[in-house]
């Protein structure tokens, strides 16, 4: 029978397994966060699809952009915020009722007052962000937030402009 002594003894402690077991734990999140570091950042990302894109000013744009309209939806909701200005989740509906396959399309959202002056905007890669793609005749719903508008600000009106286009196939 044991005496109350060695009861009262507390087991060793295994120092080389813990250790070990942080060594390890630390090399693989050094591994991890090497990995991502090495994934292109998001602004990379979207040059990376608008390259090759045409652009406000070349006669191909302007061909293009004939064929895309883009309507606002009546969904679109102001709502205020903890911070105490108001959000806007707009929604809108894009349609290409060209002959081309869209695979790259960046528009630019602004919000303007009654006289015309943008108060807030958003450019956005509607595609191939929110969407793969975009076929001749097809709509796509793209949505948005713009956060940041005061209490008095006069919203009057939401403008959508396409601001770089790329097809599948070339001119």
């Amino acid at each position: 029978m044991k005496s109350f002594e060695e009861l009262d003894q507390k087991p060793k402690r295994n120092l080389a397994g813990l250790l070990v077991g942080g060594v390890v734990g630390l090399v693989l999140l050094g591994v991890g966060i090497w990995i991502l570091t090495l994934q292109p950042s998001i602004e990379e990302q979207k040059v990376a699809v608008i390259e090759g894109a045409y652009k406000e000013g070349s006669p191909e744009f302007a061909t293009l952009t004939n064929d895309i309209v883009i309507s606002t939806s009546r969904d679109t909701v102001e709502s205020p915020n903890a911070f105490g200005t108001i959000s806007m989740f707009i929604r809108g509906t894009v349609r290409n009722k060209g002959t081309r396959s869209i695979n790259g399309l960046e528009i630019n959202v602004a919000v303007r007052n009654t006289e015309g002056q943008v108060l807030k905007e958003k450019r956005l890669l509607a595609i191939p962000a929110q969407h793969a793609r975009l076929d001749p005749g097809e709509s796509v719903t793209v949505n948005l937030t713009i956060d940041g508008f005061r209490q008095n600000d006069d919203r009057a009106d939401i403008r959508w402009k396409v601001t770089a286009i790329r097809t599948e196939s070339p001119l």
